[in-house]
């Protein structure tokens, strides 16, 4: 899978990537829970906790795991694993399973729950739901609801922007969220999430990439671009990317063009590597379907996405560390500028 031609998403490679999602999803242990206990009533299990999204390692893993089926039973409808994923949404999206996640976040204790990494990989299930003639995005939709009024909760008092390339990541987050936004027709929420990434973003000029960090699964730089992308008109985003990486067709900073190695995958933070060459290829093609195909830095941009993609496709199964996550981020990437206008 670390050809070049591999690096776009085939029947064969939905199939291997399927099979590994539903090898996890349901998987209760190991378990890293993001839990506050507020007595010894809640010393509970993740099952009993979330009684949809208890597997995958983590509560957000699992939300991209159920993500990463839905997306892939879409484009690839007739691969042998669509029956049990159909069977799984059906036995998961209940009123009840549904309920009960939203009943976990009505705890005060659960006011930050996931925020924000968890609240935007929720948000783009349920759009990626909504694309199929099944019930399951009407039955999610509560959950989702509950997310969506967490953005406009915490964003007018989120004045200054978190620039990480992990989990605490705001670009990211909204980048994702901005696709639910656009699937069920929200424009308040996208004019929301237009005038903060504005007023976080826009002034920013000549990036100087200092990544990636040791255990760093995004791209703090190029997520930001590609969060603007999404969400300013492409009139006034050419200009802004071209001020914030006006070097980038001479393959300038390096450190955005230079596949992360990844030294021990056995290791959870140390894995987060691939995730990085993963999200890297996602935004630079993204991006680069923006831009006019005599734009040098289109080809660029190209090939940089399929030398990250070659650095890590081969390792997204293998050791649980990564086999729990690494096959959605490798999607992002496989499918990357093909929804882009």
């Amino acid at each position: 899978m670390s050809s070049p031609s591999a690096s776009r998403l085939t029947a064969e490679i939905a199939s291997k990537f399927a099979g590994i999602a539903l090898g996890h999803v349901t998987r209760e242990y190991p378990n890293k829970l993001d839990h506050v206990l507020s007595g010894p009533a809640d010393a509970r299990g993740p099952r009993d906790l979330h009684p949809i999204f208890y597997g995958s390692f983590d509560w957000h893993s699992c939300v991209h795991g159920y993500w990463l089926l839905a997306s892939l039973l879409r484009r690839e409808p007739g691969i042998p694993e669509a029956g049990a994923i159909r069977a799984l949404f059906d036995q998961a999206f209940t009123a009840q399973n549904v309920g009960g996640e939203v009943a976990y976040l009505a705890r005060p204790s659960s006011r930050g729950f996931e925020r924000p990494y968890g609240w935007g990989w929720l948000l783009k299930l349920q759009a990626e739901l909504m694309a199929h003639e099944a019930p399951w995005a009407a039955t999610h939709q509560p959950l989702a609801t509950v997310f969506a009024d967490r953005f406009r909760d915490f964003l007018p008092k989120a004045h200054y922007p978190i620039r990480t390339g992990v989990h605490s990541s705001t670009a990211f987050a909204i980048a994702l969220a901005q696709d639910y936004a656009a699937a069920a027709g929200d424009a308040a929420l996208s004019a929301l999430f237009r005038e903060k990434v504005r007023a976080w973003y826009l002034a920013d000029r000549d990036a100087q990439a200092w990544e990636p960090s040791g255990d760093e699964f995004l791209s703090a730089t190029l997520m930001e671009a590609e969060c603007l992308r999404r969400l300013l008109p492409p009139a006034e985003f050419a200009p802004w990317l071209k001020a914030f990486l006006p070097r980038a067709a001479e393959r300038q900073p390096a450190s955005l063009f230079t596949p992360a190695e990844v030294s021990d995958r056995s290791d959870g933070k140390i894995a987060h590597l691939d995730g990085l060459n993963f999200s890297r290829a996602w935004c630079w093609r993204e991006l680069a379907a923006t831009l006019p195909p005599a734009d040098p830095l289109a080809a660029v941009a190209e090939a940089t996405a399929q030398a990250h993609m070659a650095a890590s496709l081969p390792h997204v199964a293998g050791d649980y560390m990564g086999e729990h996550w690494l096959a959605s981020f490798a999607l992002l990437a496989m499918t990357a500028g093909e929804d882009v206008g």
